[in-house]
C-alpha cells in the first residue's frame, strides 16, 4: 500500500513509532505510473537505556540496547475503473543487548528475523458513491488492525524475550521499541469511507504466545463530521491457546467487550477532546475501564505550547487486550518506566495525566508528561501506587534521522518488602533512554 510521508515537523520517533504499529512505515519510490505504484520501505529503530532500580527482584539496575530494522514492498495496482488493489510484504530483525529490560522480559540475549507485514486488499474507489471514495475496503493477511484510538485494539504486542516463562514467550528482542506489531490472521472490510456513517467488521487471530494466541471479531459503526467523531465497537472474544493462557486470559473465550468513544475538538478553536468508556462482560464477572481527555494549544504564543489533562481508570480484573503505542507517549503506555517496567499494567489503576509540549523550532519538539497511579484495590495485589515525571526531545534532524532523549522520575509508594515491586527500597528511580530512528 503506497503511504504519503508525514509532513517533516511530526516525523517525531514517537509518531514513526506509532506508523509503524498502524503497518504505515516511510517510503521510497521504486516505480510510479498513472496506475501503479511500488515502494521500498524501511525504518531503522536503535535506543540505548538505562534504569537505577529493577523490578524482577534482581538488585542493582539494568544497562541495555535495543534495536529493530523493518523493510520490504508495498504498491497498489490501478484496476481499470474498478478500484484499486494493494498490498505489503515487510520483515523485521530486532535484537537485544546487554542486562535486558529492569522487569526481566529480556535478558539481552534475544535476536532474530521473522515476517512481520503479508497481505492484500482492495478499496472500490467510485464504484459505490453512495459509501464515498474507497467506500468499501476489503483486506487480509498479516497485518495491523487499530480501532478507534487503540484503547482495546491497536497492534498486537507485546515483544517480549527469554525472561519469562523460560523463554516459551520470546518474540526476538526489542521489548521497548516494539518491532513486532501485526496480527498473524486477518480478515477485514470497512464501509463507508472516513466520513459520515462509516463502520467496519473484522477477523483476527495472534500468533503472540504473551497474548495467549487470542482469536476475536470486532465490528465498529462511527459517525464522522467536522466536529470530530463518535463510535460504538463491539469485540468477541473466540478462542484462545490454553497451552499459552492463564486463567485471566481464559476468560476471553466468549467474553463480549462494549465501548461508546469520541474525538475532535467539539467545533472549538485549539481544543481536543477524546473519551472512551468500555465494558467487558465475561465469566468472572463484568470489568469497566474508561478515560477522559482535554486538551488546549496556546496557538497565539511562543512555541505554541499543548496542556493535556486525562484520567483513566481500569477497574481490578480489566483485561487490556491488545492495547498499546497508539498517538505517541501516554497512549496506551502511561509513563515510561510504570507501563513497560513497573506497572501498573492498565488494570486496577487510576491514573491522573497532565502533559505539556511545546515547539521551539518546526522540527523540534520538547515535552513533559506527568502520572499519577492510584490502585484501586490493594488487598490480593501488588501495591503499585507511584508518580512519574517524563522529559523528552524529539528532534528531527532532517527527514531520515530523528534523535530522541528522554528523562524519567519514577517514585513508589512501597518497594518490593511492603507490597510495591521496586527492588532495596522506594526511593526514585532515574531512568533515562536515547534513541534514533532511521525512516526512509
Amino acid at each position: 500500500m503506497r503511504y504519503p510521508s508525514p509532513p517533516f515537523r511530526r516525523s517525531t520517533l514517537a509518531a514513526t513509532l506509532a506508523l509503524c504499529a498502524v503497518g504505515q512505515a516511510h517510503a521510497y519510490e521504486v516505480y510510479s505510473d498513472e496506475s501503479r505504484h511500488l515502494n521500498a520501505d524501511m525504518t531503522a529503530v536503535f535506543g540505548q537505556f538505562n534504569s537505577r532500580k529493577n523490578y524482577d527482584g534482581a538488585p542493582g539496575g539494568s544497562t541495555w540496547s535495543e534495536g529493530f530494522i523493518k523493510y520490504g514492498l508495498s504498491g497498489d495496482q490501478a484496476l481499470a475503473g474498478k478500484g484499486t488493489a494493494y498490498g505489503a510484504f515487510a520483515l523485521v530483525s530486532s535484537a537485544t543487548w546487554g542486562d535486558g529490560d529492569p522487569a526481566g522480559n529480556t535478558l539481552g540475549t534475544e535476536h532474530t528475523t521473522k515476517i512481520e507485514d503479508a497481505y492484500l486488499g482492495w478499496r472500490s474507489g467510485d464504484l459505490f458513491p453512495a459509501l464515498g471514495k474507497d467506500g468499501v475496503d476489503i483486506s487480509g493477511g498479516r497485518q495491523v488492525v487499530k480501532i478507534g484510538r487503540g484503547f482495546l485494539i491497536n497492534d498486537d504486542g507485546p515483544n517480549l524475550g527469554k525472561g519469562p516463562a523460560d523463554g516459551a514467550l520470546n518474540r526476538g528482542g526489542a521489548f521497548y521499541l516494539a518491532a513486532r506489531h501485526a496480527f498473524d490472521q486477518t480478515a477485514v472490510l470497512r464501509l463507508g469511507g472516513q466520513e459520515g456513517v462509516h463502520g467496519s467488521v473484522l477477523w483476527l487471530k495472534s500468533d503472540n504466545r504473551a497474548q495467549a494466541e487470542t482469536e476475536l471479531a470486532a465490528g465498529t459503526l462511527d459517525y464522522t463530521a467536522k466536529p470530530g467523531t463518535l463510535g460504538l465497537t463491539w469485540v468477541h472474544g473466540i478462542d484462545v491457546n490454553e497451552r499459552w493462557a492463564s486463567d485471566f486470559q481464559r476468560q476471553r473465550k466468549g467474553m463480549n467487550v462494549y465501548s461508546v468513544r469520541g474525538e475532535g475538538d467539539a467545533g472549538l478553536p485549539n481544543v481536543s477532546l477524546a473519551f472512551e468508556y468500555a465494558w467487558q462482560d465475561k465469566d468472572a464477572g463484568p470489568e469497566k475501564a474508561w478515560y477522559g481527555e482535554a486538551g488546549y494549544t496556546f496557538a497565539d504564543i511562543a512555541w505554541a505550547p499543548k496542556l493535556t489533562y486525562r484520567y483513566t481508570r481500569y477497574s481490578q480484573k480489566w483485561d487490556p487486550l491488545f492495547t498499546g503505542l497508539s498517538t505517541g507517549y501516554g497512549t496506551w503506555f502511561q509513563g515510561e518506566v510504570a507501563s513497560n517496567y513497573a506497572g501498573p499494567f492498565n488494570s486496577n489503576t487510576g491514573i491522573h495525566h497532565v502533559g505539556l509540549k511545546a515547539m521551539p523550532l518546526e522540527n523540534l519538539t520538547v515535552g513533559a508528561l506527568y502520572f499519577d497511579f492510584d490502585t484501586l484495590r490493594k488487598s490480593n495485589a501488588l501495591n503499585l501506587d507511584a508518580r512519574e515525571l517524563d522529559v523528552y526531545v524529539e528532534w528531527a534532524v532532517n527527514p531520515h534521522l530523528i534523535v530522541t532523549p528522554l528523562i524519567g522520575l519514577y517514585k513508589p509508594k512501597q518497594d518490593s518488602t511492603s507490597g510495591g515491586n521496586q527492588t532495596v527500597g522506594n526511593g526514585t528511580n532515574l531512568y533515562s533512554q536515547f534513541t534514533v530512528a532511521v525512516p526512509f
